[in-house]
């Protein structure tokens, strides 16, 4: 056998072997609990509500923003970050407003009868409430008539779980 065909072996059982370690793991993680959706669009690595950005901070600066680690904030068993201490107690003082509508979850999927979480970049502001979208598409299809698809998807958030 040559020195190359020894190697080439050599190397093929090396990596069939980070193969199986690799396989085990993934097994370990299909045989787990499955994970549930996540609402708020909690970025699944951080546990951090819209993914480490400032709720208040899409009504006050019209955009998302990353928020501090020194202020955080627990509420509906989420965790949230904000820019400023001030926009911390804005929304101790009434969650509600600042929270998410449909917890997230795209109203635009919503109204067809599917639930999918928005993505924190990708948002409007109607009605006074934070919409997350995921998609630019579908941002785009839900501001062409808002009024009928937030009625449809309000509907479809008590069916699916989507709403508080």
């Amino acid at each position: 056998m040559s020195e190359c065909s020894r190697n080439r072996k050599r190397l093929w059982w090396t990596a069939g072997g980070g193969l199986r370690v690799a396989l085990a793991g993934l097994a370990l993680v299909c045989t787990a609990d499955p994970a549930r959706a996540t609402d708020y669009a909690t970025d699944p690595v951080s546990g951090y509500a819209l993914g480490g950005r400032d709720p208040v901070a899409y009504f006050v600066d019209r955009m998302p923003r990353e928020g501090d680690r020194r202020q955080e904030l627990r509420w509906d068993d989420t965790v949230w970050m904000f820019v400023n201490e001030g926009n911390r107690a804005a929304f101790e003082k009434d969650p509600q407003i600042y929270a998410p509508h449909l917890r997230g979850c795209d109203p635009l999927a919503l109204a067809e009868g599917f639930v999918t979480i928005g993505n924190p970049l990708i948002f409007a502001l109607h009605d006074g409430r934070l919409l997350l979208f995921h998609s630019e598409i579908n941002r785009f299809l839900f501001l062409s008539d808002p009024a009928s698809l937030q009625a449809e998807a309000e509907t479809q958030a008590l069916a699916q779980g989507c709403s508080r």
